[in-house]
C-alpha cells in the first residue's frame, strides 16, 4: 500500500506542472482551446464588405475550426500580432507589413488579393474632382479649394495611402477643412455623408452601403490608387503561443482555387460586379 501511495504521489506531481503549463498558455486558467480557435486581425474593409461572411463559414466547415475576427485599421491589426492577440493577419498596408515582417513577426506573408481605392464625395461634387487628371491634381483640388475632407487618422492601410496622396500632390492637409474620424471605414464613409465631405474609401466597403450614403465616386482609376491585400503568418518564433499551424491552414485555404474563385465572384450579384480580385489564381474559368 505504501509504495501505491509513492506512485500514485509521484504521478500526480509529474500531472500537475504540464496541466500548470497547458494553462498558462491562454493566461485563462484553462486549457488552451487554440488548435481550434484562430484569431484574424484584419481591416475593416474586408468586414465591412461582407468578405469575411462569405468566405469564413466555408473555412470553418472545412478545417473543423472557429474564426475570431478583430477587424481594425492595418496598423491597429499588425500591433494584435505583436503583442500575441492574433495568429494571423490580413491587411493593405504594404509599408507597416514590410517592417512587421523585418521586425521577425510576419511569416509566410502572401498576395492574395486587390481592389482599389475611390475619392467619393457630395453628389454635388463642388471641389470639382471629376475632371481631375490623376489622383495627384484630386487632391490638389481640395487642397487648394479647402474642400471639407474627413481621414480616418487611424493608422489603417487606408490613411497611409492617403497620407502618400497628399505628399505626391505636395501639400500638407491642414485646417479646419480637413478633419480625422478616428474610425473605421465604414464610419468615416457615414461621417462624410452626414458633413457632405469628400474621403478615401476602399471601393469594396462604399459598394457595399453606397444605397445608405449622400456620396458618389468622384475620382477613380489611377494606379496609385491599387490597394492589395496580403495575409501574414504571426512567427511562433517570435510570438509563443500562437496557433501558427492555424494560421498556415488559413493561408493555404486563401490560396487555393476555390477560395480565390469565391473571391473573384463576391460581389457580383449584389453590385453587379466584382470588388475583390485574386491575385493568386491566374486564369478563372
Amino acid at each position: 500500500m505504501r509504495a501505491l501511495r509513492i506512485i500514485c504521489a509521484a504521478l500526480v506531481a509529474c500531472i500537475i506542472p504540464v496541466f500548470m503549463t497547458s494553462c498558462s498558455k491562454n493566461g485563462t486558467g484553462a486549457p488552451s482551446q487554440a488548435g481550434k480557435t484562430l484569431r484574424l486581425s484584419t481591416t475593416t474593409s474586408t468586414q465591412n464588405s461582407g468578405l469575411l461572411d462569405y468566405l469564413l463559414p466555408v473555412f470553418e466547415k472545412q478545417y473543423g475550426m472557429t474564426v475570431k475576427v478583430a477587424a481594425v485599421g492595418s496598423g491597429a491589426a499588425l500591433d494584435r500580432g505583436r503583442d500575441g492577440k492574433a495568429d494571423v493577419i490580413l491587411s493593405h498596408a504594404r509599408v507597416l507589413e514590410d517592417k512587421f515582417i523585418a521586425e521577425g513577426y510576419g511569416i509566410n506573408a502572401v498576395s492574395i488579393m486587390y481592389n482599389d481605392f475611390v475619392l467619393v464625395g457630395p453628389p454635388e461634387d463642388p471641389a470639382g474632382l471629376k475632371k481631375a487628371a490623376d489622383a495627384k491634381a484630386a487632391f490638389r483640388d481640395v487642397y487648394f479649394k479647402k474642400a471639407p475632407f474627413i481621414s480616418r487618422g487611424d493608422r489603417s492601410g487606408t490613411q497611409v495611402r492617403e497620407l502618400e496622396l497628399w505628399k505626391l500632390a505636395g501639400v500638407t492637409p491642414n485646417g479646419d477643412w480637413y478633419k480625422q474620424s478616428k474610425k473605421g471605414m465604414l464610419k468615416t464613409l457615414q461621417m462624410a455623408s452626414k458633413e457632405k465631405s469628400y474621403c478615401l474609401s476602399d471601393r469594396s466597403t462604399y459598394l457595399s452601403h453606397k444605397n445608405e450614403l449622400h456620396l458618389q465616386i468622384v475620382f477613380q482609376g489611377d494606379k496609385r490608387l491599387f490597394n492589395p491585400y496580403r495575409v501574414t503568418a504571426v512567427n511562433p518564433a517570435k510570438v509563443p503561443g500562437v496557433n501558427y499551424k492555424g494560421a498556415m491552414l488559413f493561408i493555404d485555404f486563401l490560396k487555393s482555387d476555390s477560395a480565390q474563385k469565391l473571391i473573384a465572384e463576391y460581389g457580383i450579384k449584389k453590385f453587379g460586379q466584382a470588388i475583390f480580385h485574386p491575385l493568386v489564381l491566374k486564369k478563372l474559368p
